[in-house]
């Protein structure tokens, strides 16, 4: 499996329908499952050594569709980091307050400081997603977005922060089969939206949406990553390669210390 085959780092013409939602990467699930608790110890590693050095941090974007997995993901895969360097936050409809802001306002304050990790639940992209299905911002307006949102991810990574953004790709027939599941399952139904129904009605024009996005939003330094999320366990088992490549390529070392402690001897 070759992580690049999933990166989107600039295509004018990209179209989701080029990775398949139930995609494995030629794996064997008992081969990934067993790899995953040495990924999760390497992320742990390298996290330790991103939080004694204070010098970069790391930004996860998880975007997708109702029932994609972006909870389950957190769970299984982010939930390797030692939560005192880790923050997670879900991104909902504005609030009164986000509404009287421009709409990056909320966002730039949830990037993380210097020697942590922080996964965005949904992120800055709803904001170009759903005001461009419901047609609330014409095509000028959201052009604009589009440049907003390059220029802020540029800011940031500029300032030290490594950026993964990932799509998880889950398709229509499996989307069914899980919101159904959770329909059936009195312990799961809390997590059911009615809303979800209307967007799923909607699928193609946010198929088009998403990949507006993509063309418009994935460069070089703030890539995209297609990740197929109809088997959980191939889903996890990329999103952890990605996370631990991310961070290796960051050349990342714990801080020289204090001069002169190797003569100290504690009585």
């Amino acid at each position: 499996m070759d992580i690049d085959d999933y990166r989107l780092d600039g295509d004018d013409k990209v179209k989701l329908e080029r990775w398949r939602s139930g995609d494995d990467g030629g794996l064997v699930r008992t081969e990934a499952e067993a790899a995953m608790p040495g990924l999760l110890a390497r992320m742990l590693d390298l996290q330790e050594r991103l939080y004694a050095g204070r010098t970069r941090s790391l930004l996860i974007v998880l975007q997708g569709r109702d029932a994609a997995g972006k909870d389950g993901t957190i769970k299984h895969v982010m939930g390797g980091f030692n939560p005192l360097g880790t923050r997670v936050y879900p991104f909902k409809a504005p609030n009164e307050v986000e509404r009287a802001h421009d709409f990056l306002w909320r966002i730039h304050q949830r990037v993380p400081e210097a020697g942590h990790v922080t996964i965005f639940n949904r992120s800055h992209y709803e904001d170009i997603l759903v005001p461009g299905v419901r047609g609330w911002l014409d095509e000028g307006a959201l052009a604009r977005r589009h440049e907003h949102i390059r220029n802020f991810e540029g800011l940031v990574v500029d300032a030290g922060v490594a950026l993964i953004k990932c799509f998880l790709h889950v398709g229509k027939d499996e989307q069914r089969d899980r919101l159904q599941a959770r329909l059936d399952d009195p312990e799961k139904r809390w997590k059911f939206d009615p809303n979800d129904l209307t967007a799923r009605a909607e699928w193609e024009l946010y198929t088009a949406a998403y990949e507006g996005i993509f063309r418009h939003t994935a460069t070089a330094q703030a890539p995209w990553y297609i990740i197929p999320a109809d088997r959980k366990w191939f889903r996890n088992y990329l999103v952890a390669q990605i996370v631990v490549q991310t961070l290796e390529g960051m050349k990342l070392r714990y801080p020289d210390p204090p001069p002169g402690l190797e003569h100290h001897h504690i009585e």
